[in-house]
């Protein structure tokens, strides 16, 4: 680096470039803004970085290489050099086959991992011939209502040569038992069942509002899968605490990291007062983040966020275990940022979201399709989001070095302000006594909703342009191909359900929801009676009733 003497030479010559090149430039032209900062109450944009903006960077304590503490530049040694990360476009289709159907297309055109949406009943623990189910069966993803529709989706794809990531939150231990029962049908080995099932349910109470039961309990099942996981299925990553929503809602850069670590942070504690020894699953913990337009402030975020938790594991929870301090993390592509106008404008913006994902060296990416702002995507907008990955992938060389924005000094001195920033929006949550009581008492809805707030007077004002939106306008014809939900699959989805409840032993399907039950009641690990339930073709809602029977519903309005 450079010596003191350097950094005074170096200070001394950008002072004169200021004043003799700058001023009078600017006197003369004017800038397009008088402050320039990344985003909404963002990071200051400085005009020009040098090394003094890094001088007290320490490259073994801050940075280190790529595998080593801090994790700074990356949680592997090669990175992308051995192995590219993992391609997950998010799919689901209304009903189980055109589910499988789908899976087996994004394979065959290279996708390298799987990536399920449920519809929003099967989201909430119900069956799709609840009443509350009505209108929405298979509108936003898949619905499963038992392990029929579960085998259905994987039908003719090995489970143990697959790595699937499951978006479901409240009953995610009831989705992860049928995986791991169609696993066990298929013969393949617990130890061989890779993917993520995302399990956040404190960001449900924040941003989503899919939530089931109470907060206690909720955090209760999510340790028992912590347990039963790191036991019978190593390989899986037991949850993927998510910032994505968190942002989506209108957050920060800096609060993204904040509360999603925050949250994670939670989930430590809870497992840890369980009983379980932190370096027993902290390695199964995996992380979800947004990437936004601003590339080079995204490179910093998911940098900063990667040393954050390593000094968080280290410090807070004296983790001993290598793996229970890599924060390793999915990403997709902001669908807040994707526009109805211009549809064809999201495939660019698309692409520097995922280059700033590569860049900032994640596990494994979802692309957006282009028309994900009108209707759920169809098979030739699946495709380009795919091959956008791929063109990053092999054509781009972005990911033939290893952060290669490292020692940048604007990149550098943005991930330290990020990480200064959401340090000391945590120190504010641990004085109010943890992320459950500051969700609780609505601080954090109220902090990412005045960012909100103020990114829409921007837009409305002009001050925030959003291409094709509030400037560069074209007068449009409606020709945007639309991907259509059959409006009798609900009724399709019914008869098949009435079907497997038909063709079942209803009493051994009770005798495993009154396991449940008990099980529920008395504190043991719910997992091995959920897989049990399953294997019986007790439904998702059957079984999410049976613990409802004993842990209550959550009403909203507060924890």
């Amino acid at each position: 680096m450079f010596d003191e003497e350097d950094l005074q030479e170096i200070r001394s010559g950008k002072a004169d470039w200021d004043e003799e090149s700058v001023a009078p430039t600017v006197e003369r032209f004017g800038e397009r803004r008088e402050t320039f900062t990344t985003d909404t109450e963002g990071q200051p944009v400085e005009r020009l970085y040098t090394p003094t903006d890094v001088a007290d960077v320490d490259y073994d304590e801050d940075l280190g290489f790529p595998g080593d503490e801090p994790y700074t530049r990356g949680v592997y040694p090669t990175m992308y050099r051995g192995r590219l990360w993992t391609m997950r476009q998010y799919a689901g289709m209304g009903t189980a086959r055109e589910t499988n159907e789908r899976f087996n297309y994004l394979l065959d055109e290279g996708q390298t991992g799987l990536s399920m949406a449920f519809d929003l009943p099967t989201q909430m623990g119900y069956d799709s011939d609840n009443t509350m189910a009505a209108g929405e069966v298979g509108k936003t993803g898949v619905a499963i209502d038992s392990l029929s529709d579960m085998e259905t989706v994987f039908d003719g794809i090995p489970l143990d040569e697959v790595s699937t990531s499951m978006t479901i939150n409240a009953p995610a231990s009831v989705l992860l038992a049928m995986y791991i029962a169609v696993g066990d049908k298929q013969g393949a080995d617990r130890e061989d069942l890779r993917g993520t099932i995302q399990n956040d349910v404190l960001k449900e109470y924040i941003a989503r509002n899919t939530y089931i039961y109470p907060p206690e309990p909720s955090m209760r099942i999510i340790t028992d899968i912590f347990e039963f996981c790191a036991e019978e299925v190593p390989n899986f990553n037991t949850i993927s605490i998510s910032g994505y929503h968190v942002r989506e809602a209108g957050s920060t850069a800096a609060q993204e990291i904040a509360f999603t670590l925050g949250n994670g942070i939670e989930y430590v504690e809870a497992a840890i007062e369980a009983g379980l020894d932190v370096d027993e699953f902290a390695p199964q913990l995996s992380f979800f983040f947004a990437s936004y337009n601003n590339i080079l402030e995204e490179v910093a975020k998911f940098r900063a966020a990667r040393r954050m938790w390593y000094r968080i594991m280290e410090e807070r929870f004296d983790a001993e275990n290598p793996k229970s301090k890599q924060l390793k993390f999915h990403t997709q592509t902001a669908g807040s940022t994707l526009t109805a106008q211009q549809v064809e404008n999201n495939v660019v913006r698309v692409a520097y979201q995922a280059l700033a994902a590569v860049l900032g060296g994640t596990q494994s990416l979802h692309t957006n399709g282009k028309d994900e702002a009108v209707g759920l995507p169809t098979e030739d907008s699946v495709r380009t989001a795919l091959r956008t990955q791929q063109i990053l992938a092999h054509e781009s060389g972005a990911a033939d070095t290893i952060d290669p924005l490292g020692g940048s000094y604007y990149v550098e001195s943005l991930t330290d302000d990020l990480e200064d920033e959401a340090f000391e929006i945590l120190e504010r949550v641990d004085g109010k006594g943890g992320m459950l009581p500051a969700i609780e008492n609505q601080w954090v809805q109220r902090e990412i909703q005045d960012v909100a707030f103020e990114r829409q007077r921007e837009q409305e004002k002009g001050e925030r342009i959003i291409v094709g939106v509030n400037d560069y306008q074209v007068e449009e014809e409606e020709d945007v191909d639309i991907e259509e939900v059959d409006e009798g699959l609900e009724q399709q989805q019914q008869e098949t359900l009435a079907e497997v409840r038909a063709g079942r032993d209803d009493e051994a399907v009770e005798a495993k929801l009154d396991a449940v039950r008990e099980a529920a009641r008395e504190g043991e690990n719910l997992m091995p009676y959920l897989v049990d339930a399953v294997k019986a073709y007790a439904t998702t809602g059957e079984v999410c009733d049976a613990m409802r029977d004993v842990f209550g519903e959550y009403q909203g309005g507060g924890i």
